[in-house]
């Protein structure tokens, strides 16, 4: 197992793995990066809500699967999307908020231990495995203008009928909501899944290997990243 190395300061990510990926550095008057690279979401757009659930002991496991201080990372490409969602989302006084991204094989291994079920996890050493572990997926909900989370059809992670992609229950609210939020993520180039109302992934994901595992290296509080 990879050793992840971290501090509360700005980090630069490095991808160790067959495949070299290059570090981007978002900011103001920052030049864009090739669309394989890992990004920050938040670097690319700080107005997206980051709330990644498998970083603390908010998720049905009980106990953080990624180390402290972990960003939410995609392919560049797919940040590139997100912002566009953002921005039709945000004309209709939402926001987008992020419960996961780029998740390490590491953490996809015992999440598929806890629950084994290719319904709602996938075998990372089977098929394809995540995609996720692409960086071509998010899970995601909304947030209104004062950011507290709108009515959707289940919580995070909840494995069952309900969760489906498809909302069958009586409450036009949260019909409302998650239409609005399958429209945005639709227009910016994602599809969902069919057990589970808030993933979606990047049409394109086939083009993107797997990534097994990211090092996080600290940097300095003056870092750019």
């Amino acid at each position: 197992m990879n050793i992840w190395t971290l501090s509360r300061h700005a980090f630069s990510v490095i991808v160790l793995c067959s495949l070299f990926v290059a570090t981007a550095a978002f900011g103001q008057g920052a030049a864009s990066a090739p669309e394989s690279n890992f990004v920050d979401i938040k670097r690319v757009d700080p107005t997206i809500v980051i709330d990644l659930r498998y970083g603390g002991s908010n998720n049905f496991t009980r106990r953080p699967l990624y180390p402290p201080g972990m960003p939410a990372m995609v392919r560049f490409s797919v940040a590139q999307r997100l912002v566009f969602a953002q921005k039709y989302l945000k004309e209709h006084g939402y926001s987008l908020k992020i419960w996961d991204a780029y998740r390490p094989r590491t953490a996809q291994q015992q999440l598929w231990e806890a629950i084994r079920n290719n319904s709602y996890v996938a075998d990372p050493k089977e098929g394809i495995g995540s995609m996720h572990t692409r960086g071509t997926a998010v899970d995601v909900t909304l947030v209104d203008k004062a950011g507290k989370e709108v009515a959707m059809p289940t919580e995070f992670d909840n494995f069952t009928p309900a969760a489906m992609l498809y909302y069958q229950g009586p409450n036009p609210v949260v019909r409302s909501n998650l239409k609005l939020l399958q429209k945005a993520m639709a227009r910016a180039g994602f599809y969902g899944l069919r057990t589970e109302w808030w993933h979606f992934c990047a049409a394109d994901w086939t083009t993107y290997p797997p990534v097994p595992e990211i090092q996080l290296l600290a940097q300095g509080p003056h870092s750019d990243l």
